[in-house]
């Protein structure tokens, strides 16, 4: 089989190299790669920024966005061949700690987790993979090449699902959303707000293009103006911050409403600094009982939000977030971003 690998902490390393066909092992699914979406962490480990490969290996199978169709699967298992599935990312350390063993492995406190495509565990970037049916998520198989956006969709949730708990610390009943940037995370978390009946507004530094096109398509409104100028204007009760640009952090923090909540989805490049009133941000935080929270990965629970969020959701709409598909031989193109993207998906 083909499968896109890389050298990880080297820069250039990506190349797409014959591998043996996976054998599944006991309780595993063996499954034909359908699609993979390309997002930042890709590129991160493809320019040598960061990446483990799996023990005893020195080359890593990159792609943790996964879409396949199974080809065989154990008996009694719930899955059947020709299933759409999607592999979750994460695996709980072997310790394990209190939140991985209680199923939130996207809390782990010790950081002994590992991740497919990302630490020790070789992705879903491959004609064909396998992966234990109890970390296998089914997809609607009316959703098709769609259901490639189920893991970022995860994502979403589970940062929908962290801002609701802490609403509920008080009463909370939230108006408006800004949604800070248009990629395939702030799109399905303004998808999310939309489905939960809210005015939804974001925010990117495009003005033309798709972007702006697929937020009207989705009812919501969109804004190219500072991060400042907006929250201003809208005075959001929640703030999804999908940049990880430090001009739009400090403005999200500093604008919203009072009880506001501001997740940071975005991760952000270490070393760019900015002039911050850390004072004035904490007046703000603690006399308007605001609070800000971080949110990575997902668990079981969010992937199953997200598949039934992808399912009620307009397919069309849906596919209108993928702006470039790429053959596998070709993955040097989606490995590079280009201004008019959302997702970026390679197919198989």
């Amino acid at each position: 089989m083909k499968a896109l690998t890389v050298l990880p902490l080297t820069a250039g390393s990506a190349r797409v190299e014959d591998r043996p066909d996976p054998v599944p092992a006991a309780g595993e699914l063996l499954v034909e790669a359908v699609a993979l979406g390309v997002c930042g962490t890709d590129r991160e480990i493809a320019d040598g920024e960061y990446g483990w490969a799996p023990p005893g290996a020195d080359r890593l199978v990159l792609g943790h966005e996964s879409l396949g169709r199974v080809r065989t699967a154990p008996a009694g298992s719930g899955f059947a061949e020709g299933d759409l599935v999607a592999g979750v990312v994460r695996r709980p350390d072997p310790v394990p700690c209190g939140a991985c063993a209680r199923g939130e492995f996207d809390m782990c406190r010790n950081g002994k987790y590992t991740e497919r495509g990302i630490k020790e565990i070789d992705g879903y970037a491959s004609e064909l993979w396998t992966v234990e049916t109890a970390y296998a998520v089914k997809i609607d198989k009316r959703l098709g090449e769609l259901g490639v956006l189920m893991e970022p969709a995860s994502v979403v949730a589970k940062a929908w699902d962290q801002i609701e708990h802490v609403g509920k610390r008080s009463w909370f009943e939230p108006q408006r959303v800004l949604v800070t940037g248009a990629g395939p995370i702030g799109m399905l978390a303004a998808l999310l707000g939309v489905q939960r009946g809210l005015e939804v507004h974001v925010l990117d530094r495009v003005d033309a293009g798709p972007k702006p096109a697929a937020v009207a398509a989705l009812g919501a409104t969109y804004h190219s103006e500072s991060a400042r100028e907006v929250g201003e204007r809208l005075r959001p009760d929640i703030v999804i911050e999908a940049t990880g640009v430090p001009e739009v952090i400090a403005d999200a923090l500093a604008h919203n409403a009072e009880y506001g909540i501001v997740c940071l989805t975005g991760v952000s490049t270490a070393g760019r600094k900015i002039h911050v009133d850390v004072g004035g941000a904490n007046r703000d935080i603690v006399l308007e009982n605001d609070v800000v929270i971080g949110s990575v990965n997902a668990n079981l629970k969010h992937y199953a939000d997200a598949e039934r969020a992808l399912a009620a959701a307009d397919p069309a709409w849906l596919g209108s977030l993928i702006t470039r598909r790429v053959q596998l031989e070709d993955y040097a193109t989606a490995l590079k971003p280009e201004p008019d993207d959302i997702k970026v998906v390679l197919t198989f």
